[in-house]
């Protein structure tokens, strides 16, 4: 039986959606299932659709429907889209350099975790990480998928400028600063890759139930290469897709 999601209201023009009160998978996978379900709808009611960890924020106009009638459409899509996910995810790699001047707490990461640089290295490379959500920031990804060895506290003091691609590992979260910001995270690399750009066509690269996996790069050269056919528009993003056991393998790893 499908348990039903808690339905509360966010003041007079929004509905939080809340399907559990965890960072699970499924979960997540409920998420996104109703915004896709509402985004096809094309319901005139529908502002906006803020999907987080576990629940989803549903935005609507109420000149243009009754809350009875809100609430009534969305448990009837919950009861009907079931536990289904949607199959066509993406994987995009991420080229990232690690350590050099980049990675400032590499070392610090290595130690707290009682494992070699290159250990950490490897261990933050290997899995494909699920987008739970975009937030903090236009175009933070909060990825799930973290190997527990690399679980690191925050840092006691957060630095003013976090630079634009940096790499962070806080708590058992790992993620990506799209912007120049301050920032709390422990640093251990950087990628070229611009994550938010306010003048493409899509502004945000991630969205949430993309998934990403880190691509190590060799020397400071390589970044610099990549950095250069970004600017020039010469770089061509790598994006394949996963199927549901890989998904299901990679939400999974330890």
């Amino acid at each position: 039986m499908i348990k039903m999601p808690n339905l509360n209201y966010a003041g007079d023009q929004a509905l939080l959606v809340e399907f559990g009160d965890s960072i699970d998978i499924e979960l997540n996978d409920r998420v996104r299932n109703l915004m896709f379900q509402l985004e096809e709808s094309k319901e005139d009611w529908i502002i906006d659709l803020v999907p987080t960890y576990k629940s989803l924020l549903v935005i609507f106009d109420p000149t243009l429907s009754t809350r009875k009638h809100i609430e009534s459409y969305i448990l009837n899509l919950v009861s009907n889209i079931g536990e289904k996910s949607k199959s066509d995810d993406r994987l995009i790699k991420i080229p990232t350099l690690y350590g050099v001047d980049f990675g400032l707490d590499l070392n610090f990461v290595a130690e707290n975790s009682k494992l070699s640089i290159e250990e950490v290295i490897s261990l933050h490379s290997e899995p494909n990480y699920r987008v739970y959500m975009i937030g903090f920031a236009p175009g933070f990804p909060y990825l799930g998928g973290l190997n527990k060895k690399l679980s690191t506290p925050r840092l006691d003091t957060p630095r003013i400028k976090i630079p634009s691609g940096s790499v962070g590992i806080a708590e058992s979260q790992t993620g990506i600063y799209p912007n120049d910001s301050p920032g709390g995270w422990q640093l251990i690399g950087r990628t070229p890759l611009s994550l938010f750009d306010p003048n493409r066509e899509q502004p945000s690269l991630l969205v949430a139930g993309d998934y990403i996996k880190f691509e190590p790069l060799e020397s400071l050269e390589e970044y610099s290469d990549i950095k250069t056919d970004i600017e020039s528009n010469n770089y061509k993003l790598e994006i394949n897709q996963l199927d549901n056991r890989e998904n299901s393998q990679s939400d999974r790893h330890e």
